[in-house]
């Protein structure tokens, strides 16, 4: 078996792949540290998981001729010291970078030591980190088709284990049928209640929070019942517009800040809507729910490009943000939710839902 050292982190995109993935290496048997700074999620999360940390420190590129241009060079030469000595210390047979501060001193330091490199990118427009790692390694896994990257093998992203299983027993039509029935009737609702599930992430969308509050009347009143969850501290427009409708229709719009049982959230949806992340573009495919995504407008346009495959096969369709309004959203949600046949059909065929077990075999392969 193989000692392993996988670098990633900063966000919940680079650090929740490379736990789902560190989780598979040491159930086929290997050792598993990580590299991380000491100012990301990793910092966190990885030693909860029980995995080593080892920390470096952050040197981010620099982006103008400044002071911290100058100091870069020098800065660079350290973490890439300290992660030769991180590979020297786990007799690392090879090292696995899923982008972030952490991967590029990681994936030199791979390179002056002779050990496989193996890149993992999740979103569909890489990040300079995992630009630079492919130019290193013919190794290299992607979450979606057409990522710009050298020799780019499609393993899907590799997703939480509650998320795998969750997506086993979607693909049983009757295990479905049963896990919906049962997610709705926990909310007072008719087993066959048609669903449509609205969120942002933990911090919520406010864009999508303002176009659901002159929506909602709309929605519950053609017999759709919404699980809108605003994020923390977002809730206040969601209930004054709940508040506003008759007791029957509000009855129909369950308001949450947050959910800590996204699973149970999921089985209840005949549809989502929702921003278009890698990893949550990357679960919704998984669990095959059609989806109407509207992009984050920030970056490079990499929401818009996670969401292209699901659109292109029918599975989602898209708004901008700079389009989204009441009527517009009202009106595309309770087309997926209540003739959305074909959207769900074609849903059910484009998701990866073991990714982790794809990349890790990617993984054994280049050792």
């Amino acid at each position: 078996m193989a000692s392993l050292l996988l670098a990633g982190g900063g966000t919940a995109g680079h650090v929740n792949p490379l736990l789902a993935t560190a989780a598979v290496l040491r159930e086929r048997g290997h050792q598993v540290a990580a590299v991380g700074t000491p100012d990301g999620l990793e910092a966190d999360l990885v030693p909860r998981a029980g995995i080593e940390l080892v920390e470096i420190e952050k040197v981010p590129f620099p982006r103008r001729p400044d002071g911290a241009a100058l100091r870069f060079p020098g800065r660079l030469r350290r973490a890439i010291r300290d992660c030769e000595a991180a590979i020297e210390a786990h007799r690392a047979d090879a090292v696995v970078g899923f982008g972030g501060y952490a991967s590029p001193p990681v994936y030199w330091a791979a390179r002056r030591r002779g050990i496989p490199i193996i890149v993992h990118e999740a979103n569909a427009r890489p990040g300079i980190a995992n630009r630079l790692g492919a130019r290193l390694t013919d190794h290299v896994a992607v979450t979606f088709p057409g990522t710009p990257l050298r020799h780019a093998t499609v393993t899907g992203l590799p997703l939480r284990r509650e998320l795998e299983e969750l997506a086993e027993v979607f693909a049983d039509a009757d295990a479905r049928a049963a896990a919906a029935a049962t997610a709705r009737e926990a909310r007072g609702w008719a087993a066959d209640a048609p669903v449509l599930l609205v969120f942002g992430g933990s911090l919520g969308a406010a864009s999508v929070n303002a176009a659901l509050a002159g929506a909602i009347a709309d929605l519950v009143g053609r017999g759709i019942h919404v699980i809108h969850l605003t994020g923390r501290g977002k809730s206040e427009g969601a209930l004054g517009a709940r508040a506003a409708l008759p007791a029957e229709l509000a009855a129909r719009y369950d308001v949450a800040e947050y959910s800590h049982d996204m699973a149970a959230a999921f089985s209840a949806a005949d549809a989502v809507v929702c921003r278009s992340g890698a990893a949550t573009v990357c679960e919704i495919g998984a669990l095959g729910l059609p989806a109407l995504y509207v992009p984050l407008a920030h970056g490079n346009g990499e929401q818009a490009l996670n969401a292209s495959a699901a659109v292109g096969a029918g599975a989602a369709t898209l708004i901008p943000d700079a389009e989204l309004e009441p009527a517009r959203l009202a009106r595309e949600a309770a087309r997926i939710v209540l003739d959305g046949g074909a959207m769900r059909e074609a849903a059910r065929g484009i998701g990866i839902a073991d990714g982790a077990a794809r990349l890790a075999a990617l993984i054994e392969g280049a050792l």
